[in-house]
């Protein structure tokens, strides 16, 4: 008797594994830059804290916000998509079997078997067959709108959380260098995490990341080393 095989897929991880990756790296990239360009600035640890908190605070509820508004969008046109499709398929039900089966022979199938398979799928579920297939709609990515937003509040808050504890334990004189050298090692982290559970490269999503975030420090701290004041 042949063995059974099992295959683990992760394309229904794509709409929040992006979310919370976005939202962590955000954090720290953002949260880092701020505590780094007041501190670069003179300014004092309960300065540097407070800015660090607004911050946090400020950016989860932008990132929830944002992400709730882009994704519902997305929803929106996909519902419309539907909508339209479901209307077609009930006005025009052969165009829409003929649309279907060119689909299938482009991929590949024979012009009969094509048929067939249209034939079947438009009977068992239409409307499936067509988002699937026509639209590239389907329930494993699917636009949620609440649930990318509150992945992306809870991650942006956990990456903010972060740099806002490097500052609170880091002696304040080497605060700026403490909190952008230990952020930089979060995100190579976090990069490396989210390499892993997409199955990506590694060592390229670690050097992405780091690049980027130390770049960003590195403005901030050349602003607040310029201007010398909190602003």
């Amino acid at each position: 008797m042949p063995r059974s095989h099992r295959e683990i897929h992760l394309v229904h991880r794509v709409g929040w594994l992006r979310a919370a990756v976005l939202g962590a790296n955000d954090g720290i990239v953002s949260t880092a830059s701020l505590i780094v360009g007041v501190a670069a600035a003179a300014a004092t640890r309960g300065d540097v804290v407070l800015a660090g908190l607004a911050g946090l605070v400020g950016g989860a509820m932008s990132m929830a916000a944002g992400e709730y508004v882009s994704v519902s969008s997305q929803a929106d046109a996909e519902q419309a998509e539907l909508t339209r499709e479901r209307a077609e398929i009930a006005t025009q039900p052969q165009a829409e079997l003929d649309e279907l089966t060119g689909i299938y022979t482009t991929r590949g199938l024979d012009p009969a078997l094509a048929r067939e398979v249209a034939v079947q799928l438009m009977r068992n579920d239409a409307l499936g067959a067509h988002a699937r297939d026509e639209l590239g709609i389907s329930e494993a990515t699917a636009a949620r709108p609440l649930q990318a937003a509150f992945a992306s509040a809870v991650s942006f808050s956990a990456g903010a959380a972060l740099p806002l504890a490097a500052a609170f334990l880091i002696p304040f004189p080497l605060l700026a260098p403490g909190v952008a050298t230990a952020s930089i090692a979060c995100l190579a982290l976090l990069g490396a995490v989210s390499a892993r559970a997409g199955r990506a490269p590694v060592a390229k999503a670690v050097a992405r990341v780091t690049f980027w975030g130390a770049a960003a420090m590195a403005a901030t701290a050349a602003v607040g080393t310029a201007f010398g004041v909190v602003v």
